[in-house]
């Protein structure tokens, strides 16, 4: 017998000072059964932190290999913009790059993972992927207060991260980072 996906109803207040976008945000999210929690919240976090006019989830769901989680599409649906989550592989990477004019990355892996993971072949334009990497401590203190349906305050002001459920705040930082390794990062290795 096969595992359906569960159902989480997530609704999200958006208040993103760095970007000046402020917005409820009600989220239907199919969670299949091989994602993890902080997968999902890693994703949920990626489209909110994203939120634009045009951006959606993936038809094909996770389990898709030819489609982003996440991306962004103008009203002809032209891909604008292609928005991964955790630790895709370079080919993967290169084939985003290839396929959207921007791309970005949220992930909890250390940098120097993504990093040697983005070396081990080419990726076409791999200087312009913006990674966003979220702090894996903070994705799980998160994941110990959501349900499958819960209310969210997401807040991010200066590289913060601010996510309040049931009166808890919840802060972490979003440093933004290269896939591609500064010659000091190259010596540490």
């Amino acid at each position: 017998m096969a595992l359906t996906a569960t159902m989480m109803h997530w609704r999200v207040e958006l208040a993103d000072v760095d970007r000046g976008v402020y917005t409820p945000i009600d989220l239907r999210l199919a969670r299949h059964p091989s994602e993890s929690m902080r997968y999902l919240i890693t994703r949920t976090l990626a489209y909110c932190l994203c939120f634009t006019e045009g951006i959606g989830f993936s038809k094909g769901g996770i389990s898709s290999t030819d489609e982003p989680p996440i991306c962004v599409r103008d009203p002809t649906g032209l891909l604008l913009e292609w928005i991964d989550v955790g630790v895709p592989s370079a080919e993967r990477l290169h084939r985003a790059t290839r396929a959207a004019p921007r791309v970005s990355l949220f992930s909890h892996a250390p940098l120097a993972q993504l990093q040697r993971e983005a070396a081990s072949q080419r990726i076409h334009k791999v200087e312009s992927i913006t990674v966003w990497r979220i702090e894996a401590s903070f994705l799980d203190a998160v994941e110990a207060r959501v349900g499958r349906n819960t209310k969210i305050e997401l807040m991010r002001n200066d590289g913060l991260l601010y996510v309040t459920i049931e009166g808890v705040t919840i802060e972490g930082a979003l440093t933004r980072g290269s896939l591609v390794a500064s010659g000091d990062e190259l010596t540490r290795r």
